[in-house]
Protein backbone atom coordinates (compact mmCIF):
# COMPACT_ATOMS: atom_id res chain seq x y z
CA UNK A 1 0.00 0.00 0.00
CA UNK A 2 2.74 2.16 0.89
CA UNK A 3 4.48 1.56 -2.22
CA UNK A 4 1.18 2.27 -4.49
CA UNK A 5 0.77 5.91 -2.80
CA UNK A 6 4.47 6.68 -3.19
CA UNK A 7 4.33 5.44 -6.91
CA UNK A 8 1.11 7.38 -7.59
CA UNK A 9 2.91 10.62 -5.83
CA UNK A 10 6.21 10.41 -8.09
CA UNK A 11 3.98 10.01 -11.22
CA UNK A 12 2.08 12.96 -10.12
CA UNK A 13 5.38 15.34 -9.37
CA UNK A 14 6.64 13.91 -12.84
CA UNK A 15 3.66 15.57 -14.69
CA UNK A 16 3.75 18.73 -12.83
CA UNK A 17 7.43 19.23 -13.45
CA UNK A 18 6.78 18.45 -17.11
CA UNK A 19 4.03 20.91 -17.71
CA UNK A 20 5.23 23.52 -20.11
CA UNK A 21 5.65 27.03 -18.90
CA UNK A 22 2.86 29.76 -19.62
CA UNK A 23 4.67 31.72 -22.95
CA UNK A 24 4.64 35.06 -23.36
CA UNK A 25 3.50 37.17 -25.84
CA UNK A 26 6.04 38.69 -28.61
CA UNK A 27 5.77 41.55 -30.76
CA UNK A 28 3.13 41.66 -33.72
CA UNK A 29 3.87 41.92 -37.60
CA UNK A 30 1.69 45.76 -37.10
CA UNK A 31 4.12 46.53 -34.13
CA UNK A 32 7.35 45.19 -36.02
CA UNK A 33 6.31 47.63 -39.40
CA UNK A 34 5.67 50.69 -37.03
CA UNK A 35 9.50 50.06 -35.13
CA UNK A 36 11.07 50.01 -39.02
CA UNK A 37 9.04 53.09 -40.17
CA UNK A 38 9.97 54.85 -36.42
CA UNK A 39 13.87 53.91 -36.83
CA UNK A 40 13.78 54.91 -40.89
CA UNK A 41 12.49 58.67 -40.19
CA UNK A 42 15.02 59.27 -36.99
CA UNK A 43 18.00 57.03 -39.47
CA UNK A 44 17.89 58.73 -42.61
CA UNK A 45 18.12 62.68 -41.49
CA UNK A 46 20.99 61.67 -39.57
CA UNK A 47 23.06 59.71 -42.55
CA UNK A 48 22.36 62.73 -44.51
CA UNK A 49 23.33 65.16 -41.90
CA UNK A 50 26.43 62.54 -41.93
CA UNK A 51 26.90 62.44 -45.46
CA UNK A 52 27.03 65.97 -45.80
CA UNK A 53 29.29 66.82 -43.19
CA UNK A 54 31.77 64.22 -44.79
CA UNK A 55 31.34 66.11 -48.19
CA UNK A 56 31.48 69.43 -46.71
CA UNK A 57 35.03 68.93 -45.31
CA UNK A 58 36.38 67.02 -48.25
CA UNK A 59 35.29 70.36 -50.13
CA UNK A 60 37.01 72.53 -47.70
CA UNK A 61 40.22 69.79 -47.53
CA UNK A 62 40.29 70.36 -51.19
CA UNK A 63 40.07 73.88 -51.18
CA UNK A 64 43.16 73.90 -48.70
CA UNK A 65 44.82 72.47 -50.66
CA UNK A 66 44.81 73.92 -53.84
CA UNK A 67 45.65 77.13 -52.06
CA UNK A 68 48.92 75.49 -50.33
CA UNK A 69 49.71 74.39 -53.85
CA UNK A 70 49.21 78.05 -55.52
CA UNK A 71 51.27 79.48 -52.74
CA UNK A 72 53.91 77.48 -53.01
CA UNK A 73 54.00 77.83 -56.48
CA UNK A 74 54.49 81.15 -56.12
CA UNK A 75 56.92 81.00 -53.67
CA UNK A 76 59.22 78.80 -56.14
CA UNK A 77 58.98 81.89 -59.13
CA UNK A 78 59.52 83.88 -56.71
CA UNK A 79 63.02 82.16 -55.46
CA UNK A 80 63.44 81.70 -59.21
CA UNK A 81 62.49 85.18 -60.49
CA UNK A 82 65.05 86.44 -57.10
CA UNK A 83 68.33 85.64 -59.40
CA UNK A 84 66.26 87.19 -62.81
CA UNK A 85 68.71 89.75 -64.81
CA UNK A 86 66.44 90.19 -67.54
CA UNK A 87 62.64 89.40 -67.83
CA UNK A 88 60.52 89.44 -70.92
CA UNK A 89 57.88 91.85 -71.29
CA UNK A 90 54.96 91.18 -73.70
CA UNK A 91 56.61 92.49 -76.59
CA UNK A 92 59.93 90.59 -76.17
CA UNK A 93 57.90 86.94 -75.86
CA UNK A 94 56.69 88.01 -79.08
CA UNK A 95 59.77 88.68 -80.36
CA UNK A 96 61.46 85.58 -79.72
CA UNK A 97 58.43 82.96 -79.86
CA UNK A 98 59.71 81.27 -82.98
CA UNK A 99 62.85 80.36 -80.46
CA UNK A 100 60.92 79.33 -77.76
CA UNK A 101 59.43 75.84 -76.98
CA UNK A 102 56.10 75.26 -78.85
CA UNK A 103 53.74 72.66 -78.05
CA UNK A 104 50.06 72.62 -78.76
CA UNK A 105 47.66 74.29 -76.13
CA UNK A 106 50.85 75.82 -74.00
CA UNK A 107 51.51 79.57 -73.33
CA UNK A 108 54.43 81.08 -72.74
CA UNK A 109 53.93 83.45 -69.49
CA UNK A 110 56.97 84.18 -68.08
CA UNK A 111 60.34 83.74 -69.41
CA UNK A 112 64.12 85.75 -68.30
CA UNK A 113 67.45 85.33 -68.00
CA UNK A 114 68.86 84.17 -64.33
CA UNK A 115 72.23 83.86 -62.90
CA UNK A 116 72.19 79.85 -62.67
CA UNK A 117 74.25 78.92 -59.10
CA UNK A 118 76.68 76.14 -60.32
CA UNK A 119 78.40 74.55 -56.90
CA UNK A 120 81.84 73.22 -56.54
CA UNK A 121 82.88 73.73 -60.41
CA UNK A 122 85.66 75.76 -61.27
CA UNK A 123 89.15 74.78 -60.18
CA UNK A 124 90.71 77.48 -57.79
CA UNK A 125 93.50 78.41 -60.08
CA UNK A 126 91.59 77.54 -63.37
CA UNK A 127 95.15 78.71 -65.51
CA UNK A 128 97.33 76.37 -63.87
CA UNK A 129 99.35 73.33 -65.61
CA UNK A 130 97.70 71.08 -63.37
CA UNK A 131 94.45 72.34 -62.15
CA UNK A 132 91.49 69.38 -62.62
CA UNK A 133 88.78 69.81 -64.95
CA UNK A 134 85.22 70.34 -62.68
CA UNK A 135 84.41 66.87 -63.14
CA UNK A 136 87.68 66.20 -60.83
CA UNK A 137 86.15 68.90 -58.33
CA UNK A 138 86.65 67.24 -54.69
CA UNK A 139 85.56 67.73 -51.39
CA UNK A 140 87.77 67.40 -48.32
CA UNK A 141 86.85 67.75 -44.97
CA UNK A 142 84.28 69.93 -45.95
CA UNK A 143 86.31 72.27 -48.03
CA UNK A 144 86.03 72.24 -51.78
CA UNK A 145 89.06 72.13 -54.26
CA UNK A 146 87.23 74.15 -56.28
CA UNK A 147 85.24 77.62 -56.73
CA UNK A 148 81.13 78.41 -57.32
CA UNK A 149 80.63 79.81 -60.25
CA UNK A 150 77.86 81.44 -62.04
CA UNK A 151 76.32 80.29 -65.66
CA UNK A 152 73.27 81.93 -67.42
CA UNK A 153 70.26 80.38 -67.83
CA UNK A 154 66.87 80.62 -69.51
CA UNK A 155 63.94 79.82 -67.92
CA UNK A 156 60.37 79.82 -69.22
CA UNK A 157 56.91 79.39 -67.22
CA UNK A 158 53.81 77.79 -69.67
CA UNK A 159 50.63 77.62 -69.26
CA UNK A 160 49.23 74.12 -70.73
CA UNK A 161 45.79 73.39 -70.81
CA UNK A 162 44.71 69.50 -72.32
CA UNK A 163 46.51 66.64 -72.87
CA UNK A 164 46.11 63.64 -71.32
CA UNK A 165 47.52 61.06 -68.22
CA UNK A 166 48.41 61.21 -64.98
CA UNK A 167 47.93 65.39 -64.66
CA UNK A 168 43.88 64.62 -65.52
CA UNK A 169 42.68 63.09 -62.62
CA UNK A 170 40.34 62.56 -61.98
CA UNK A 171 39.60 61.05 -65.40
CA UNK A 172 36.62 60.20 -66.74
CA UNK A 173 36.04 64.02 -68.19
CA UNK A 174 36.20 65.87 -71.29
CA UNK A 175 39.26 68.55 -70.20
CA UNK A 176 42.47 68.11 -68.31
CA UNK A 177 42.85 70.75 -65.90
CA UNK A 178 45.19 73.50 -66.73
CA UNK A 179 48.93 73.45 -64.94
CA UNK A 180 52.06 75.47 -65.31
CA UNK A 181 55.25 73.51 -66.82
CA UNK A 182 58.69 75.01 -66.59
CA UNK A 183 61.29 74.74 -69.40
CA UNK A 184 65.08 75.81 -68.56
CA UNK A 185 68.22 75.67 -70.58
CA UNK A 186 71.53 76.93 -69.21
CA UNK A 187 75.03 77.77 -70.47
CA UNK A 188 78.22 75.83 -70.00
CA UNK A 189 81.41 76.05 -68.04
CA UNK A 190 84.30 77.93 -69.87
CA UNK A 191 87.65 76.68 -70.11
CA UNK A 192 90.28 79.66 -69.60
CA UNK A 193 92.67 76.94 -71.16
CA UNK A 194 90.04 75.46 -73.91
CA UNK A 195 92.41 75.40 -76.99
CA UNK A 196 89.90 76.84 -79.53
CA UNK A 197 88.25 79.43 -77.33
CA UNK A 198 86.57 80.85 -80.47
CA UNK A 199 84.59 77.82 -81.76
CA UNK A 200 84.45 75.78 -78.06
CA UNK A 201 85.36 77.75 -75.01
CA UNK A 202 83.54 74.94 -72.86
CA UNK A 203 85.25 72.55 -70.46
CA UNK A 204 84.46 69.19 -71.83
CA UNK A 205 84.76 66.92 -68.63
CA UNK A 206 81.77 67.96 -66.57
CA UNK A 207 79.53 66.73 -63.96
CA UNK A 208 75.87 66.05 -64.66
CA UNK A 209 73.67 69.24 -65.27
CA UNK A 210 76.88 71.31 -65.56
CA UNK A 211 77.37 70.74 -69.54
CA UNK A 212 75.83 73.44 -71.81
CA UNK A 213 72.27 72.79 -72.60
CA UNK A 214 72.13 71.97 -76.65
CA UNK A 215 69.54 73.74 -77.13
CA UNK A 216 71.64 77.23 -75.46
CA UNK A 217 73.20 79.61 -78.22
CA UNK A 218 76.71 80.60 -77.64
CA UNK A 219 76.20 83.85 -79.52
CA UNK A 220 73.75 84.90 -77.23
CA UNK A 221 74.66 88.40 -75.91
CA UNK A 222 72.33 90.42 -72.78
CA UNK A 223 72.67 93.40 -74.54
CA UNK A 224 70.66 92.08 -77.65
CA UNK A 225 67.93 90.19 -75.52
CA UNK A 226 65.82 89.19 -78.32
CA UNK A 227 68.82 87.61 -80.50
CA UNK A 228 70.44 84.36 -80.99
CA UNK A 229 68.40 82.93 -77.77
CA UNK A 230 68.47 79.61 -78.62
CA UNK A 231 69.90 77.22 -81.01
CA UNK A 232 67.77 76.26 -84.21
CA UNK A 233 67.07 72.61 -84.50
CA UNK A 234 67.69 71.82 -80.96
CA UNK A 235 65.21 70.83 -78.11
CA UNK A 236 64.53 72.35 -75.32
CA UNK A 237 64.54 69.79 -72.30
CA UNK A 238 61.87 68.05 -71.01
CA UNK A 239 59.47 70.72 -69.31
CA UNK A 240 58.73 69.95 -65.45
CA UNK A 241 55.15 70.96 -64.17
CA UNK A 242 54.92 73.25 -61.10
CA UNK A 243 51.68 73.48 -60.61
CA UNK A 244 48.43 71.06 -61.61
CA UNK A 245 44.68 72.18 -61.32
CA UNK A 246 44.82 75.72 -62.39
CA UNK A 247 41.71 77.63 -63.21
CA UNK A 248 40.49 76.57 -67.24
CA UNK A 249 37.14 78.86 -66.14
CA UNK A 250 37.02 81.52 -69.74
CA UNK A 251 33.41 83.58 -68.54
CA UNK A 252 32.69 86.15 -66.08
CA UNK A 253 36.80 85.52 -64.84
CA UNK A 254 38.41 88.77 -63.62
CA UNK A 255 40.04 90.15 -66.90
CA UNK A 256 43.84 92.21 -66.09
CA UNK A 257 44.54 94.86 -68.70
CA UNK A 258 48.06 96.63 -69.65
CA UNK A 259 46.87 99.85 -67.94
CA UNK A 260 46.43 97.85 -64.90
CA UNK A 261 49.65 97.16 -65.11
CA UNK A 262 50.92 100.36 -65.45
CA UNK A 263 49.58 101.19 -62.47
CA UNK A 264 50.13 98.27 -59.97
CA UNK A 265 53.77 98.63 -61.26
CA UNK A 266 53.92 102.31 -61.48
CA UNK A 267 55.57 102.86 -64.36
CA UNK A 268 55.94 106.18 -65.78
CA UNK A 269 55.43 106.61 -69.91
CA UNK A 270 58.52 107.79 -71.40
CA UNK A 271 58.45 111.50 -72.68
CA UNK A 272 57.33 111.65 -76.57
CA UNK A 273 58.36 110.88 -78.89
CA UNK A 274 59.48 107.79 -77.48
CA UNK A 275 56.78 104.72 -78.16
CA UNK A 276 55.04 103.60 -75.04
CA UNK A 277 52.13 100.40 -75.00
CA UNK A 278 50.84 99.81 -71.82
CA UNK A 279 49.87 96.24 -73.42
CA UNK A 280 52.97 95.63 -73.62
CA UNK A 281 53.38 95.11 -69.89
CA UNK A 282 50.89 92.48 -69.87
CA UNK A 283 51.62 88.65 -70.26
CA UNK A 284 48.16 86.49 -70.33
CA UNK A 285 46.82 83.57 -72.44
CA UNK A 286 44.05 85.96 -73.62
CA UNK A 287 41.29 83.95 -72.34
CA UNK A 288 41.45 82.05 -69.08
CA UNK A 289 43.63 84.49 -67.61
CA UNK A 290 44.36 82.13 -64.75
CA UNK A 291 48.01 82.57 -64.57
CA UNK A 292 49.29 85.88 -66.07
CA UNK A 293 52.40 88.33 -65.10
CA UNK A 294 52.87 92.08 -65.24
CA UNK A 295 56.69 92.82 -66.34
CA UNK A 296 58.58 96.21 -66.35
CA UNK A 297 62.00 95.51 -67.79
CA UNK A 298 63.61 98.92 -67.33
CA UNK A 299 67.09 99.03 -66.54
CA UNK A 300 65.70 100.62 -63.19
CA UNK A 301 63.05 98.21 -62.29
CA UNK A 302 63.49 94.92 -63.45
CA UNK A 303 60.30 94.01 -61.38
CA UNK A 304 57.55 91.29 -62.72
CA UNK A 305 53.82 90.62 -61.02
CA UNK A 306 52.74 87.39 -61.64
CA UNK A 307 49.25 85.83 -60.53
CA UNK A 308 48.23 82.22 -59.90
CA UNK A 309 44.45 81.30 -59.55
CA UNK A 310 43.65 77.46 -58.70
CA UNK A 311 40.61 75.76 -59.24
CA UNK A 312 39.80 73.26 -56.06
CA UNK A 313 36.43 72.28 -57.46
CA UNK A 314 38.56 70.03 -60.58
CA UNK A 315 39.74 67.73 -58.14
CA UNK A 316 36.25 66.80 -56.75
CA UNK A 317 35.01 65.70 -60.69
CA UNK A 318 36.11 64.97 -63.95
CA UNK A 319 35.05 68.53 -65.56
CA UNK A 320 36.27 72.18 -64.85
CA UNK A 321 33.84 73.94 -62.82
CA UNK A 322 33.68 77.37 -64.85
CA UNK A 323 34.47 80.41 -62.08
CA UNK A 324 31.63 82.42 -60.58
CA UNK A 325 31.92 85.47 -57.79
CA UNK A 326 29.47 83.94 -56.01
CA UNK A 327 31.62 80.40 -55.38
CA UNK A 328 35.21 81.86 -55.67
CA UNK A 329 36.36 80.61 -52.27
CA UNK A 330 37.03 77.64 -54.61
CA UNK A 331 39.39 79.27 -56.74
CA UNK A 332 41.55 80.50 -54.38
CA UNK A 333 43.93 83.55 -55.91
CA UNK A 334 47.58 84.57 -55.48
CA UNK A 335 49.90 86.88 -56.34
CA UNK A 336 53.60 87.70 -55.70
CA UNK A 337 55.91 90.60 -56.86
CA UNK A 338 59.48 90.54 -57.61
CA UNK A 339 62.19 92.56 -58.37
CA UNK A 340 64.96 90.47 -59.82
CA UNK A 341 68.96 90.17 -59.07
CA UNK A 342 70.21 93.27 -61.16
CA UNK A 343 69.54 94.46 -64.58
CA UNK A 344 71.37 94.57 -68.17
CA UNK A 345 75.05 96.47 -67.38
CA UNK A 346 74.42 96.74 -63.72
Amino acid sequence: MKTLLRLLLKSQHKRNRSRPAQTEKGMTLVELLVGAIMAFLIITPMLAFVVDMLNTDRREQVKANTEQDVQAALDFIAQDLSQAIYIYDNAGITAIRTQLPSPPNETPILVFWKRQLQQNALPVDPTGPNTPAPSACTQNAGISTCNDTYVLSLVAYYQVSGGAGIWCQPSGGNSCPTRIERYQIRDGLKDPRAANPATNPYYIAVNPGQAISAAYNPLFNINTPTQNVTTPGFSFPPPEVLVNYIDHSNTDVPIPTGTQCQTLLGVTPPPAPAAFNANDLLITDGLTHSFYACVDNSPSKNIARVTIRGNSLRRLQANDADFKTTSSAFFPTATVQVKGLGARGN
